[in-house]
């Protein structure tokens, strides 16, 4: 169906639906796919997609299960083995990162037939903004450098070393102090820091399966309240900021110490209730750290980072986050610092692209599809009370990235002042409960996913960041 020549654009905006006059939020919404159609074929297929991050460990425990049968035939046959092209895709279609890129082209596809390859051309190359997918990718990439996580591991050994330089101090150090950095140098590259050193000071200790869930939830939730301390890190407080007016002195103010005491008190619960398992891995040896080893690919050991190196690194971060909205400015910086890391190379471990590509595209295809859904979302955030809306905006933003619920929310009409801090608290306070619930989450997830087997469970994620999302709604409404 072809109703490109009726339908200028999609989606429809929003201040070309009627005003609801007395009807009720489901009645108001079946309107609005009525009026537009395609609303109900873009939110079916953004639901299939969500339920396919879900799905993703099934389909690799399936791809490891058609691996061994192939290999078993080939033996079988006197043949040696080979990868199984049938496993090969079904190991694709369990990672994460590409769940919302795939269903993009089933989404691309559906828009095209729909209205026309011109309008859905000018969807995704004119209404989908990727900038921030791109700024996770540079930041990553320049967080995840050598020089970048050995000075931050030294700053933070000596807080470490205060507590006794165990694993339970470094636990401590890095759950509480790391998240907070993202209120200066942006969420993505706390989150990128925080994993890493996590990674080096405690998940190669091997600890159980509920403390590893327990960890990866409370480092969710803690970077996605940690960034709300100024006004220009955490994505979801950016959206909103200039429209309302918010400044660094006002987010200090309304969100930024109940965000420090939320961290503290959830790190100092989950910290008591594991502290048994705490001791053990103190007396544990830890496994070698593959994704930042000291030596080079030779096998050579990498020599110490001099001051001027690490400098240098600082200030590519720097300049990234000062132009984070300027992607033409914060690339060419990033092509810059690929050249003088390679000249510096005696310095440096190989230069990871392919995790901050990988979760640089996941968010693409995160906002390909949440670009679509203003026509339900809008909606109902504009029908809730203050408290509701606090609940409903923590649980819609644990299925949509929280960015886009406060952005919608900027485009509800006469939102009042209590109901715009209710909207982004709710955003804030949900963002650890699922891999797309906070920008960040799929880059501590692609850098910590081998310790979980390769694929993290969400079930797992959702239950281990449960306690600490409490805390912070409690903190956030009741203080």
């Amino acid at each position: 169906m072809n109703v490109a020549g009726a339908i200028a654009e999609l989606p429809r905006p929003l201040t070309e639906y009627p005003v609801a006059a007395g009807d009720s939020l489901v009645r108001h919404l079946i309107g609005r796919v009525e009026i537009e159609p395609f609303n109900g074929i873009a939110t079916g297929i953004f639901v299939l997609a969500i339920l396919h991050t879900f799905a993703v460990a099934r389909f690799t425990a399936l791809a490891h299960r058609v691996q061994h049968r192939h290999d078993d035939d080939a033996r079988a046959k006197g043949r040696p083995t080979t990868p199984s092209v049938v496993a090969e895709l079904l190991h694709f279609f369990g990672e994460v990162e590409v769940v919302f890129g795939l269903w993009a082209v089933v989404l691309t596809i559906a828009m095209t037939a729909y209205a026309g390859w011109d309008t859905a051309a000018h969807y995704l190359n004119s209404r989908v903004n990727y900038t921030e997918a791109l700024f996770v990718v540079v930041i990553m990439a320049l967080a995840s450098t050598r020089p970048i996580v050995v000075f931050a591991e030294a700053g933070l050994r000596r807080v470490a070393n205060a507590g006794g330089g165990t694993p339970a101090a470094w636990w401590m150090t890095i759950l509480t102090i790391g998240p907070v950095f993202g209120s200066f140098i942006t969420e993505p590259a706390a989150m990128t820091i925080c994993a890493l050193l996590l990674a080096r000071q405690f998940y190669d200790l091997l600890p159980s399966a509920k403390l590893k869930y327990g960890t990866l939830g409370l480092l969710f939730v803690n970077v996605s309240i940690g960034g709300t301390l100024t006004h220009f890190a955490a994505p979801p407080v950016l959206m909103v900021a200039r429209s309302w007016g918010w400044d660094t002195l006002f987010m200090a103010s309304h969100f930024g110490w109940r965000a420090a005491a939320a961290i503290a008190i959830s790190t100092a619960v989950y910290y008591l209730l594991f502290r048994t398992e705490f001791t053990a891995l103190a007396g544990r040896a830890p496994v070698a750290d593959v994704e930042q080893p000291d030596e080079d690919a030779s096998g050579a050991a990498l020599l110490p980072v001099p001051v001027w190196v690490t400098f240098a690194h600082v200030s590519f971060i720097v300049w990234t986050v000062f132009n984070s909205h300027f992607p033409a400015l914060f690339l060419g910086g990033f092509l810059f610092f690929l050249g003088f890391a390679r000249a510096t190379a005696v310095y440096q471990s190989r230069i990871e692209l392919k995790t901050p590509l990988l979760v640089g595209f996941f968010l693409a295809g995160l906002v390909i599809h949440g670009g679509l859904q203003g026509w339900w979302i809008a909606p109902v955030l504009g029908s809730l009370a203050e408290a509701p809306l606090f609940l409903g905006s923590t649980l819609l933003t644990a299925f949509n990235d929280n960015a886009l619920i406060t952005y919608l929310a900027v485009l509800v009409p006469n939102l009042g002042d209590e109901l715009k801090l209710a909207v982004v608290q709710g955003a804030v306070v949900g963002g650890g409960l699922t891999v797309i619930a906070n920008a960040p989450n799929p880059a501590g997830q692609a850098l910590l996913s081998r310790f979980f087997g390769g694929s993290v469970s969400p079930l797992g994620l959702m239950l281990g960041a449960l306690v600490p999302t409490l805390i912070a709604a409690a903190v956030f409404r009741l203080f």
